[in-house]
């Protein structure tokens, strides 16, 4: 049994790990509101871009993939795939980073058990770790997750479409697709593929099945539209990934330092326990030693 001071150590240690874990709550929970206001305010436009480049890769079905453009159609192989995957610099935040680093990894071993050669781009300090341990040869470079502000994310963002443009346009790659955390509350974040290269057809589609017969008129021309459309695309999607990912990132991790602290008191009040009933206990047995010593006079 632990003695009386023992247990005052091990209390005092639990009590300081609560006030740390209620302080990273309610800072979790700061960020959270900031970063969920940006995420919630850029997903709509994230959204209809990538519906709307949707319906461009569905009217393009059929077309010869040689005329048109690599962002749009892809190489016209389907050999080299690059995956981007978004974690945290930080940990601390549950099974938020856990969760994406285990999708990118089934989604590396289903690409490999075909035959497909695989690449990575890495966001964030904590998956960077583990796919350096696992799939060092795999990674093409990596990335600090510094999405904090609009600004740092949508600079981080426009650097990840940048490169993944110059690897297309060098065919080092065939195909790419984002793996990031989506956020939906502050207890919940959905681990998501999104694919962006080739351009996915839309689901529900109705661009190829107009029949009023509308002539559209492009300025600038359509390649042009083009050109400056398909990468601003990415740099949407990843923007908005970036995002999603931060908000999810404060909101696991707000969760997780509640979790913490409410575990934090219970230990406490079990402790406590404890040292009442040895401190008790020792009393009772001093008092037994006093009256037998006394009777022995």
């Amino acid at each position: 049994m632990a003695s009386l001071k023992e247990l005052r150590g091990r209390i005092a240690g639990v009590k300081s790990t609560r006030k740390i874990t209620s302080a990273m709550k309610m800072v979790a929970a700061s960020k959270l509101r900031r970063v969920q206001n940006q995420t919630e305010a850029a997903r709509p436009y994230a959204d209809t871009m990538r519906r709307m480049m949707g319906e461009l890769a569905a009217v393009s079905q059929g077309v010869d993939p040689s005329i048109l453009p690599k962002l749009l159609a892809g190489t016209g192989k389907d050999n080299v795939h690059l995956l981007v995957v978004v974690t945290s610099d930080r940990g601390l935040a549950g099974g938020f980073n856990a969760n994406i680093i285990r999708l990118a990894r089934q989604e590396i071993e289903a690409l490999q058990s075909e035959g497909r050669t695989v690449r990575l781009l890495t966001v964030g300090r904590k998956g960077t770790e583990v796919f350096k341990r696992y799939y060092a040869d795999l990674i093409v470079e990596s990335f600090h997750n510094d999405a904090s502000t609009q600004k740092t994310a949508y600079a981080l963002a426009q650097q990840l479409a940048k490169k993944v443009v110059d690897m297309v346009e060098a065919e080092e790659i065939d195909a790419c697709a984002l793996l990031r955390n989506r956020f939906v509350n502050a207890m919940t974040q959905e681990p998501q593929k999104l694919g962006l290269v080739p351009l996915p057809v839309a689901e529900n589609d109705n661009a190829s099945k107009r029949e009023d017969g509308a002539i559209y008129e492009f300025e600038p021309d359509g390649p042009g539209l083009l050109a400056q459309l398909l990468p601003r695309n990415l740099e949407v999607q990843f923007y908005s990934g970036l995002l999603e990912s931060a908000a999810g990132e404060q909101g696991a991790r707000m969760t997780a330092m509640d979790n913490a602290s409410r575990n934090a008191s219970k230990a406490i009040e079990r402790l406590s326990l404890t040292y009442n009933r040895t401190r008790q206990a020792n009393i009772t047995n001093e008092l037994i030693e006093i009256i037998s010593g006394a009777e022995a006079v």
